[in-house]
């Protein structure tokens, strides 16, 4: 027993403890995955202000729709470049993740958990089965238009044709991946390492 914890010890030591040097990685990775989606998501709403506040007003029925449409632009315009280089990344991590809230709360839930209509993909906590099941029967019957009346090899050839449900899906998901942004920061390789370094100094 004593020499299968020895080498379990010795495992340790040499794997897992190596891979410690990595850890800078998943900071890393997850600020590189998230930051292009909050610019461009950020971008397009600074640049067309008035139907992102036109949306917001009267799709959403969000309060001070001009207001709300510059803080959340700007929120994800210059939360993601913060989020990119690793800048204050706790610190913006907070308002990205309460845009995100907002955006599930009031543009996503009513249509449910999935953002796209597939049975397969169905978890136990989607609460819209019914829309899902609406999507599929209206998928599948644009798929019977189009392969009857349109060149359907043509349309498919870089992917199928389905229809977007629109869920939180995607919200609550970048909501968790910010997460341990939150509470450990942006990592070794970031502004934030390098300043830390240095006035610790």
């Amino acid at each position: 027993m004593n020499k299968l914890i020895d080498l379990m010890s010795d495992a340790q030591a040499l794997l897992l403890d190596k891979i410690k040097l990595l850890d800078f990685t998943a900071p890393l990775l997850l600020r590189i995955y998230l930051a292009p989606i909050f610019i461009i998501a950020g971008a397009g709403k600074l640049a067309d202000l008035e139907n992102t506040a036109n949306f917001f007003g009267e799709y959403l029925g969000l309060p001070f729709p001009d207001l709300m449409a510059v803080i959340a632009g700007g929120t994800e315009f210059f939360g993601g470049i913060a989020i990119l280089i690793g800048f204050a990344t706790r610190w913006f991590s907070v308002p990205l993740m309460v845009t995100m809230v907002v955006a599930a709360v009031t543009a996503h839930w009513g249509n449910g958990w999935h953002a796209l209509p597939e049975t397969t993909l169905t978890v136990p906590w989607e609460w819209r089965m019914d829309l899902i099941e609406q999507a599929v029967e209206r998928r599948d019957a644009a798929r019977s238009l189009l392969e009857e009346h349109g060149n359907y090899e043509w349309l498919t050839e870089t992917g199928s044709i389905t229809v977007l449900k629109n869920g939180i899906e995607f919200a609550a998901t970048y909501f968790i991946m910010l997460l341990p942004l939150l509470f450990f920061g942006a990592g070794r390789v970031s502004v934030d390492y390098f300043l830390r370094k240095h006035f610790m100094n």
